[in-house]
């Protein structure tokens, strides 16, 4: 199954098992805008329980914060976004379909790198353990080719982007012949710049109201709750403020699924430091965040930094935590040190002193920060696509049959136990129900009766559900059920006031936190 294939399957299951729908579909739905299911919402929940715990309960020195969505427009003139908050937007004049300028570029770069990879594996597989590759990079003369080719377009794209010249990032789609995906053409206009911040008004009547913003990102208004935070809390630097909220962008091209949307949720800490030790915390933040992302147990090998080649005029390091999705390797995670930027805007736009004074040396200052970023439609996404799995199981006739399981986390997982009555009489209801009457109160429990116990297993596997129990005719005989694991399928009897023990420290976000 090609990557195209498999990325319909992960919509399609999302969809018919209650995950993510799109909104308003009924009016044939808007685009890049998506509403999440009964089980969408607990995953994503759990999503967040588990940064938000990450975050504040293993971090004294950080707190949390909610700001509004709605702030005074100057805070988007002060932090650069009434700007500069562009993309480059380029149309295809034939196909009528709009697409960023850069996305195009860097799509045909990664198309150079495939070329280069697929060389590689070639290799690989006809000199096996004698195959050196950086000799053969070096020597190879497609890949030499390939690599020229790359760093040329690699080296004009990041200067035009750096001032930026939109007439040499329309040249260099010319020159290296990029094509619009649905036409095949390059019929292309002019590159324009693209505001992304959605604009409305506030108050009562025409003549008063004032111009707003829906806000791009949480971080301003943890910036502007600088002192708030500081002095309320008599916080003493080093110190974080962690937030989660909606952020709002009209993206030129939204696709691929909930990867970018219009309305989205953002994860963010902002870690307040002394200047000069700004890179001393950025490492320790990136160690932090890439740890917290492979402790989900999907393998080292899925995850990368991808460090910034052209960094933010407010920034003096900055990297990407980058998960391979069935499209390719995509960031799900910004580690910045943004400097003391933010904060000296605030201060000039504003007029009020946003320092801090440092008991310990008898000085004030403008703190550094380090910022930590995470969609939390991106780490759904990442976790929806990591888990979803199509293999082969044992059916009760001895044979062997496809089964379609979505081997969540279970800490992450929406539904942690489902119970089962073997039949729908004998008093089996009855018990079942009573199991999910006692461990609710611990954990997200489902009664289900409907069809044989083999469909409600594999049900259950699509969904996700870690753990199913069965309630049979033994039952009543010795306080046993059989209890089923959603990876491995062993079964095993266990005494019902077991259960809780068993089940409740696997399926906690504490067993992710350790």
């Amino acid at each position: 199954m090609n990557q195209e294939e498999l990325f319909k399957r992960l919509v399609s299951h999302c969809k018919e098992y209650g995950y993510v729908f799109q909104s308003s579909e009924i009016y044939d739905g808007l685009s890049a805008v998506y509403d999440y299911g009964p089980y969408g919402v607990e995953l994503k929940n759990n999503i967040k329980k588990y940064w938000w715990d990450s975050m504040v309960l293993l971090h004294e020195q950080v707190v949390g914060l909610d700001s509004a969505i709605f702030m005074h427009p100057t805070v988007w003139k002060a932090s650069g976004h009434v700007d500069a908050f562009n993309d480059p937007l380029i149309d295809n004049k034939d196909s009528k379909k709009r697409y960023r300028a850069d996305v195009l570029i860097e799509e045909h770069l990664e198309k150079i790198d495939n070329k280069i990879e697929k060389e590689i594996v070639k290799a690989r597989k006809r000199f096996g353990e004698t195959f050196d590759e950086p000799l053969f990079k070096e020597t190879n003369p497609r890949v030499k080719k390939y690599n020229d080719q790359r760093q040329q377009l690699h080296e004009r794209y990041q200067k035009a982007m750096e001032l930026p010249d939109l007439k040499e990032l329309r040249q260099i789609i010319l020159d290296y012949e990029i094509v619009c995906p649905i036409s095949g053409s390059r019929n292309w206009t002019e590159v324009r710049q693209f505001n992304l911040m959605f604009a409305t008004e506030v108050g009562s009547t025409a003549e008063s109201a004032m111009k707003v913003f829906l806000r791009p990102e949480t971080a301003q208004g943890i910036y502007v709750n600088f002192l708030n935070v500081q002095k309320s809390g008599r916080m003493k630097i080093p110190f974080g403020i962690a937030q989660i909220g909606k952020a709002f962008r009209n993206e030129i091209v939204a696709r691929q699924f909930i990867f970018r949307m219009r309305e989205f949720e953002q994860m963010e800490m902002q870690f307040f430091v002394k200047p000069g030790e700004e890179l001393k915390w950025f490492e320790y933040w990136k160690n932090i965040r890439m740890n917290w992302h492979q402790a989900l147990g999907f393998g080292a090998d899925m995850y990368r930094f991808h460090d910034h080649d052209k960094l933010a005029h407010y920034a003096n390091a900055a990297t990407d935590i980058e998960f391979r999705f069935p499209f390719g390797f995509k960031e799900v995670e910004g580690i910045h040190s943004r400097t003391d930027f933010d904060l000296k805007m605030h201060q000039e736009y504003s007029g009020r002193k946003i320092q801090y004074f440092d008991p310990d040396d008898n000085t004030s200052y403008t703190p550094y920060v380090i910022e930590t970023s995470i969609g939390v439609d991106r780490m759904f996404l990442q976790i929806i696509s990591a888990s979803l799995k199509e293999e082969e199981a044992p059916t009760a006739e001895g044979g062997v049959a496809m089964r379609t399981v979505l081997k969540l986390p279970p800490a992450l997982a929406p539904v942690k136990l489902a119970v089962f009555p073997l039949v729908r009489k004998d008093g089996l209801p009855a018990i079942a129900r009573k199991i999910i009457s006692d461990l609710k109160f611990d954990f997200y429990c489902q009664y289900d009766e409907k069809d044989s116990i083999g469909k409600r297993y594999r049900r259950h596997d699509a969904i996700g559900t870690p753990y199913c129990v069965t309630v049979d005719h033994q039952t009543p005989v010795d306080d046993t059920v059989t209890l089923r694991n959603r990876d491995t399928m062993v079964q095993e009897r266990v005494k019902i006031a077991a259960l809780k023990e068993i089940i409740a420290d696997k399926v906690s976000v504490i067993s992710l936190l350790k």
